[in-house]
């Protein structure tokens, strides 16, 4: 009965992933189309960055970032870009003022040589291995661009090694006055820069054209407020942008996503400013790619199948899930505006009176006010506008609030990647990131705001939502097939038909289609063979351990004795770690509940799999063997699996001796739980 309801589950949810299959689409735009149209009249653009903590995403990081999206083939008085600090960080800020000194230089040499990437440290990768060939001028150019980027680097790390900004450097700068009556980075004043003021006559590059506006927001902390962790953070840009530059239209990206192409602002132009269609789209949403992948995708960090194949086809029912960073919004959209039919919101470029009638110190000590704790207090701000709170995945929920208002919303993904950003180099971020990603999911799904509750929104993107909503409850069948038929098998108890029986034909059908349409989907995808059995060997861990502890939590939070929780991955990793990862060695290394589950499933599956062998062996001695095989093939086929799967699992528990191996507390545990799980099946057998 067991194994008959993990079936009629996996059924269910495969005809779910079929919704995510069934109206690929895929879109070009035509950017000399959208400037021999509307050039002169293209919108303000908001790009908001944002940060949390200046030791887990560190400056330099974050710099290039920043300077990258400063740098996009666009009118330069079109574009402001706001670093949202939610550390509170001196450090961070004293980097933000040596990136606008270094912009001078970047923007004018990345516009006079056509340079991409527009993030300084991977354009000098880039051309490093690309320099044959360059003309004396540009070599001479490069050689003081790079100098000056040393320059900023130097001071930035000396600065984050010390740990404080030195005084000679404070008592030149106004702005670190700011910090003055810093309590914690959970406790201090809203710290609020304009660092370059776009309409100042003095904001110009060494060519003499103008600088984009740069902003450095820290919004107010206090331990009696919630926070609401990055939603609260993007509400207050929101807010603080609409006072100084008010663009009509918003561009978030994480801090470690930099910009890879400087087209993708014209990119989601031409869907947005579309003149049959355009008036319907709510965002733009471009894929998550990584430039650390490996070859074979360790971790599959990248998602393939969701960014090459799901997406798009999610795009032909009305439009993707809104996924974080890298998604372009119209501003009224995200402030709580419905779509009406037959009205159009203007998106031409406007230019803000009371930006141009207000001195810059008024403007930041008016826009301070919007980034207060308090001001949230008794409004619509997390519920009807902005971005939503009371969910992990604060993104997803938002897209799907804004697409039950009537709204659609576009997948683009160019040939060159808009964005790259930085993956997870171990499993144990990758674990958690998972966690937190289903976690989120399901709480939407057992909400009020269940989509298959709104009549805005396409069966098509329901069933989307529904397959996404319901990653955690696969834990269980899951658990059930990795579990019970390796115990059986260790009994000699067939759960399958025999291999002479017709009723095998189902099982084999399933098996051989399920899989090898899955291979060449991945392949189609752009993965490799080896990528796609790290994909099966995560999709495996994934329902094994996270989707377990996502589900508990969920429930638990739901039920009022939890708290959700935004837990930031570490963008960095030592040199050890580092090396591990790009030579594909899985990284353990850590004491984690995630892992002690991993390791005592795996121990299992192996004390059952040796079990079996030894009693195979005794009845091959008897002339026995073909009526095992007969009858346990597929427990035996199944079993077998299980083990090569976990085979890093294994060596990180009883064979590495490196760093990265599991720690001996886990391996002890994996051992102490497989046997006491063999004893109580035993005793209940």
């Amino acid at each position: 009965m067991g194994l008959l309801g993990a079936e009629l589950w996996f059924g269910l949810y495969w005809i779910l992933t079929q919704s995510c299959r069934w109206n690929l689409t895929f879109r070009q735009t035509f950017k000399d189309r959208l400037s021999q149209r509307f050039e002169n009249e293209l919108p303000g653009v908001d790009i908001f960055v944002t940060t949390a903590d200046p030791i887990i995403e560190p400056p330099m990081m974050v710099m290039n970032t920043v300077l990258s999206v400063m740098a996009y083939d666009y009118p330069t008085e079109k574009i402001s870009v706001y670093l949202s600090d939610d550390g509170g960080s001196e450090l961070t800020y004293y980097a933000l003022l040596e990136a606008a000194e270094f912009a001078k230089q970047w923007i004018p040499y990345c516009k006079k040589y056509s340079v991409e990437p527009r993030s300084p440290v991977a354009y000098f990768v880039s051309i490093a291995t690309d320099a044959v060939g360059v003309d004396d001028k540009k070599a001479n150019d490069l050689a003081v661009i790079k100098k000056s980027y040393k320059d900023m680097e130097t001071k930035i790390e000396n600065a984050v090694k010390l740990g404080h900004i030195p005084e000679k450097v404070r008592s030149k700068q106004k702005g670190f006055s700011q910090w003055d009556s810093h309590l914690s980075k959970r406790d201090h004043d809203t710290y609020l820069q304009v660092v370059i003021d776009g309409r100042d006559p003095k904001a110009i590059d060494v060519e003499g054209l103008v600088l984009p506006t740069l902003v450095y927001l820290a919004r107010e902390k206090r331990p009696q407020y919630h926070h609401n962790f990055k939603a609260g953070s993007m509400n207050a840009l929101i807010r603080v942008s609409s006072n100084i530059s008010n663009g009509k239209v918003i561009l978030n990206v994480d801090c470690d996503m930099y910009s890879n192409n400087s087209m993708a602002i014209r990119d989601a132009l031409c869907c947005l400013m579309d003149e049959e269609k355009g008036h319907e789209v709510a965002f733009i949403q471009f894929p998550q790619n990584f430039e650390n992948l490996t070859k074979n995708e360790l971790y599959i960090s990248f998602m393939r199948t969701i960014s090459e194949v799901e997406l798009h086809a999610l795009d032909g029912f009305d439009g993707p899930f809104y996924v974080g960073s890298g998604c372009f919004h119209r501003r009224d959209t995200l402030c709580g505006r419905k779509f009406t039919k037959g009205c159009k919101s203007d998106m031409k470029w406007e230019i803000s009176r009371k930006r141009e009638e207000t001195t810059i110190h008024e403007l930041e000590e008016d826009s301070k006010v919007l980034a207060n704790c308090a001001y949230e207090q008794n409004t619509e701000w997390g519920k009807e506008m902005g971005l939503k709170y009371g969910c992990a995945i604060e993104d997803v929920f938002t897209g799907l609030s804004i697409q039950c208002r009537g709204w659609r919303s576009v997948y683009l993904n160019p040939t060159r990647k808009a964005f790259l950003g930085v993956a997870p180099t171990t499993l144990l971020q990758m674990l958690v990131q998972q966690k937190r990603w289903s976690e989120g999911s399901f709480q939407i799904l057992l909400s009020r705001h269940n989509p298959a509750f709104s009549d805005q929104i396409s069966l098509g993107q329901k069933l989307g939502y529904a397959y996404v909503g319901a990653w955690s409850m696969n834990f269980l069948p899951t658990l059930f097939y990795t579990v019970i038929p390796s115990l059986y098998l260790l009994k000699g108890i067939s759960l399958f038909p025999r291999v002479s029986s017709p009723w095998i034909i189902p099982f084999a059908y399933v098996i051989i289609a399920k899989y090898t349409g899955s291979f060449l989907e991945f392949l189609w995808a752009g993965g490799s063979a080896l990528g796609w059995w790290n994909d099966q060997r995560m999709w495996l861990y994934k329902r094994s351990s996270s989707y377990i502890f996502s589900f508990i939590d969920t429930i638990l939070y739901l039920l009022g004795y939890s708290d959700s929780a935004f837990v930031i991955t570490a963008k960095t990793s030592d040199e050890d770690e580092s090396q591990r990862y790009e030579k594909e060695i899985m990284e353990f290394g850590a004491s984690s509940p995630l892992f002690s589950v991993l390791a005592s499933l795996a121990v299992l599956n192996l004390y059952c799999f040796a079990g079996f062998v030894k009693e195979a062996i005794s009845l091959g001695s008897k002339g026995g063997i073909a009526e095992v095989y007969d009858t346990m093939a597929l427990q035996i086929l199944l079993c077998g699996i299980l083990i090569l799967i976990n085979l890093p699992l294994y060596q990180a528990l009883y064979l590495r001796k490196d760093k990265g191996k599991l720690p001996g507390s886990i391996a002890l545990k994996s051992m102490a739980f497989g046997v006491f799980g063999l004893t109580c099946f035993n005793f209940s057998y």
